[in-house]
């Protein structure tokens, strides 16, 4: 892992046990034959490594005389990242070559975990455009689309990945996602680490106010049900005004005992009084002078 110390691993097969001023150590870039570091009796040539590796790679003096010439890495970067040769010589075997190994060393590092932002404020029918930022991991990613309501993935083709270097020597991915315009979509940014075996989803969900669940619709079928029941209301206050008002008249008009015509023509009186209209009744004289019916 990056920033961690490693041990590239060079051992003797035997049990041997050898004399420090009897042997010849090199570690060396396979690639470059750039030095890392190196033993020789006495150290009577120093200053020989690589300034990328000087003061962080060492062997162990200790180790070597029981045959094991490993090398010790501190703070790895990701330019470490390269094949090491390991080469030991006996002097007394006029510097014959007794040990040869080529270690392989993978660097890794950690992704950040993937931030997903949503589209700001997209208008119906425009593409939702979708942006994923990770940063600071180690080797190159593979970055996948996930449609999280079925967890199928994504056409790549509906996204653009940029994948850069920073100044540690990591990478930074941004990928922009568009897809065609919903009231609802819900989707994650996978970001793989094949070295590490590890993926790393964030995820984020669009909701459009489409989608959203109001009670708008329901106001006018309210307002609606509340209009029929104040007509009804006062239909109903109308009604009762109209019988206490009818029962008032009754009661204030005062009782004396008519006869005749003239009893009648006062009923009739009082039910104009009530609200209520009769033909005139006929005066005394009509009555008598009309005749007689046999």
């Amino acid at each position: 892992m990056v920033g961690s110390d490693v041990k590239l691993s060079c051992v003797y097969p035997g049990t041997d046990r050898f004399d420090l001023d009897d042997l010849f150590v090199y570690w060396q870039v396979s690639e470059s034959n750039a030095v890392v570091t190196y033993y020789l009796p006495g150290n009577s040539s120093t200053g020989l490594e690589d300034s990328h590796y000087k003061n962080r790679a060492h062997l162990s003096l200790d180790s070597m005389q029981q045959g094991d010439f490993s090398l010790h890495l501190r703070n790895v970067t990701p330019q470490d990242e390269q094949k090491f040769n390991c080469l030991v010589f006996r002097k007394s075997l006029e510097l014959g070559r007794i040990l040869e190994a080529v270690v392989t060393l993978h660097v890794a590092a950690n992704y950040s975990m993937p931030v997903v932002s949503t589209p700001s404020r997209p208008s119906a029918e425009q593409e939702l455009t979708f942006t994923c930022v990770s940063t600071d991991g180690y080797p190159r990613p593979s970055v996948h689309w996930i449609n999280k309501t079925d967890n199928s993935q994504l056409d790549k083709a509906l996204h653009n990945d940029t994948v850069s270097l920073n100044q540690r020597g990591l990478y930074d991915v941004v990928s922009v996602l568009r897809v065609p315009w919903a009231p609802s979509v819900n989707v994650g940014c996978c970001i793989e680490n094949a070295l590490l075996h590890q993926n790393l989803t964030g995820t984020e969900t669009f909701i459009g106010p489409e989608a959203m669940v109001t009670d708008s619709p329901v106001r006018p079928q309210q307002e609606g049900s509340a209009a029929v029941v104040s007509t009804l209301a006062i239909l109903l206050v109308m009604v009762i005004v109209a019988v206490a008002t009818g029962c008032l008249c009754r009661t204030r008009c005062p009782r004396r005992s008519y006869t005749g015509a003239h009893q009648a023509q006062l009923s009739a009186s009082r039910i104009r009084k009530c609200g209520f209209h009769l033909k005139a009744l006929p005066s005394p004289q009509e009555v008598g002078e009309r005749p007689a019916i046999s």
